[in-house]
């Protein structure tokens, strides 16, 4: 049995696992599969808990190398009064990203972007050898004062996207926009937002074969 006191057949349970692979919704799922669509629901939530740990256990390492930092603003609305620059200064949920060479991405749910925070997650996460490459939000101020070396700061407001050796945030920022492609998808990202921003971690530049051949993985451990 692929699933441990499982009620489905392992033909159905691999029925909804290559249809949460290409990304089915549940509703769609429970027709093709003919299951009902709690039941698919239960499957759906068990596999996003099994990557959640995995992304969680792949992180607990200390990231080395070229590093791009970057903040992102998930769901809300602007406030009013307020210009809502990319997202700040509105209600929408902060994330913080490390993007790893390798297609690799580390996201944290923050209640700020504010320097002290950031700071904080960057120290417990980054080898202070790594080159860290990031944008001009003055969150990133004084990286090299604690011991950040190689910090490379793009200007984008200035058009400075690069600074002509290579180091770019280009990686971080394709993650943002592929993982809010995708969450565009579900109605219920408030309740499980954060494990569906693992979820986009885990997802992210993979092929559906990789993809369903990790899942299949996992959940044989569980059993």
């Amino acid at each position: 049995m692929l699933v441990k006191s499982a009620k489905l057949s392992d033909y159905k349970i691999k029925k909804i696992i290559k249809c949460f692979i290409i990304d089915i919704d549940a509703t769609k799922t429970s027709l093709i599969a003919n299951v009902n669509r709690n039941t698919v629901n239960r499957y759906f939530n068990l596999f996003r808990l099994l990557i959640y740990n995995k992304q969680q256990e792949e992180f607990k390492r200390i990231i080395k190398g070229t590093v791009e930092l970057d903040e992102s603003y998930f769901g809300g609305k602007i406030k009013r009064g307020y210009p809502g620059k990319r997202g700040r200064g509105t209600d929408k949920k902060p994330v913080f990203g490390i993007y790893e060479r390798g297609n690799k991405v580390y996201t944290e749910i923050v209640p700020n972007c504010k320097k002290k925070i950031l700071q904080k997650i960057i120290l417990g996460k980054i080898d202070k050898n790594s080159t860290v490459v990031t944008d001009f939000w003055k969150g990133y101020s004084g990286l090299v004062d604690v011991g950040y070396g190689r910090h490379i700061r793009l200007n984008h407001k200035k058009g400075v996207w690069t600074d002509g050796k290579g180091h770019h945030i280009n990686g971080i920022e394709n993650f943002w926009s592929f993982c809010k492609r995708r969450l565009q998808k579900f109605n219920g990202i408030r309740k499980n937002f954060p494990l569906h921003l693992k979820e986009c971690e885990w997802r992210y530049k993979k092929s559906k074969k990789q993809l369903y051949n990790e899942l299949i993985v996992l959940l044989k451990k569980k059993k």
